[in-house]
């Protein structure tokens, strides 16, 4: 009688429910609610991640002095009451180069070209602190931007696998996601799914058990790995059907309208602070991208072309403007953050909420020396960090996203092309 072949015949049942050999290292490992809990450092942790796709003109972002006492340039005035509450790191980037084609990297410091030699791929900041989460808010994380633009619009958070998350792309889609409930008859077929797919996961491990005599150790020491991706995958299961039969909050707010990114930048701000308030989700991202509207400003060109403005001061001036617009947003978005309490706190004492871009300089299409704001969360602000970006034991941008994460609760000393956590970056604790 012919032996089944143990890796065909698991790679066939797996393959059926989405649930991962133990051979590959691609499949993220799903942490049930208690570790989650027993990870974090004290209190809630969230994170809030706001990337501009076209950067932000160099001499007006980045302070001319150094440490505490800076002075904030022309585009970030809009944060005076919120400077002793938020780092400007300058100085670092992840290396890469491509212009606009490289600026998907920014959460990640990996281009998705580069993404198949990498350990994780291309995984972004995002996702790897979603990971950690598992099913203990309804969405491990919310993706928001627009599709419009140049080179296919949002691109900003990236899987481990390498795959792409499709924004949602307006303020009423995300009301809608977050507030608006699923019928009866939606609820009984994500119900009746979460109970096919538990009754298949029990069939694929009775078995793969039906071989574990005839495996050699190093194949059994396989199978005992993958009961584990077994079990962690019934976990989230039980998770995801807490969530089915669990109502959405009530938004206190009437459904709004989609209209362009100008427009609804104010209310996807909102939304996003809803989501935390609620917790709904403790990990967001917004991606300004190239589709940002600035005829809605009073602009004849468009923002793209008006970042490669050729030193031409009337374009320069125009996408300043834009610019300051894009901060005062940003700005109101951590009025708000503050002025919500939670646990004896506020919402902005627990979310790290970071802004970027993977564009150093649009108009010389440069990926070096990006701009980012760290405002909230446990660390020590109220600083200008900056980095000699000529120095070779400059460290790569992603040491912060390895002391985000660390902060979020995640146990990890590396990230993509980390070296460590950020020098000169402190927590309160």
């Amino acid at each position: 009688m012919q032996r089944p072949n143990p890796g065909r015949r698991f790679f066939l049942k797996a393959a059926g429910v989405s649930l991962a050999l133990p051979a590959l290292e691609s499949v993220p490992k799903v942490v049930g609610a208690a570790s989650v809990a027993a990870k974090q450092l004290s209190g809630t942790r969230r994170m809030v991640c706001v990337g501009n796709m076209l950067g932000f003109v160099p001499a007006t972002f980045f302070p001319e002095q150094t440490g505490s006492n800076y002075t904030l340039p022309q585009v970030l005035k809009p944060l005076t009451s919120h400077q002793k509450d938020l780092s400007i790191i300058s100085g670092l980037d992840h290396g890469v180069k491509g212009g606009h084609f490289a600026i998907h990297a920014f959460l990640s410091g990996v281009r998705s070209v580069d993404a198949k030699s990498m350990p994780e791929a291309n995984i972004t900041i995002d996702q790897r602190a979603a990971e950690s989460i598992g099913g203990l808010t309804r969405f491990p994380s919310l993706t928001i931007g627009s599709e419009d633009g140049i080179h296919g619009g949002c691109q900003m958070c990236w899987t481990r696998s390498g795959t792409r998350i499709p924004p949602i792309t307006g303020p009423k889609d995300l009301f809608r996601k977050l507030f608006v409930n699923e019928d009866e008859k939606d609820r009984l077929r994500s119900a009746d799914q979460v109970e096919l797919n538990s009754s298949i996961l029990d069939a694929v491990r009775g078995d793969a058990k039906s071989l574990e005599k005839r495996l050699n150790p190093r194949d059994r020491q396989k199978l005992d790995e993958y009961f584990t991706s077994v079990r962690n995958v019934e976990m989230q299961l039980q998770l995801n059907k807490k969530w089915t039969n669990v109502l959405k909050p009530a938004p206190g707010m009437d459904e709004p309208e989609n209209d362009e990114m100008v427009s609804d930048l104010p209310e996807l701000y909102d939304l996003i602070a809803l989501a935390l308030q609620t917790d709904s989700t403790r990990i967001a991202t917004l991606e300004i991208a190239g589709g940002f509207n600035s005829q809605a400003l009073g602009f004849k060109k468009d923002y793209h072309a008006l970042s490669h403005h050729g030193q031409v001061q009337e374009s320069i001036d125009a996408l300043i403007a834009i610019e300051t617009y894009q901060t005062e947003q940003f700005a109101r978005f951590l009025d708000k953050l503050k002025s919500i309490e939670v646990d004896e706190s506020t919402l902005f004492d627990q979310t790290m909420v970071l802004l970027g871009s993977g564009m150093g300089n649009a108009n010389s299409h440069t990926n070096t020396q990006l701009p980012v704001i760290l405002a909230g969360g446990p660390f020590k602000h109220g600083q200008h960090l900056a980095f000699d970006p000529k120095s070779k034991t400059r460290p790569p941008l992603t040491n912060l996203f390895v002391s985000m994460l660390q902060q979020f609760g995640v146990e990890t000393d590396a990230f993509a092309t980390s070296t460590g956590t950020l020098r000169g970056l402190e927590s309160k604790s």
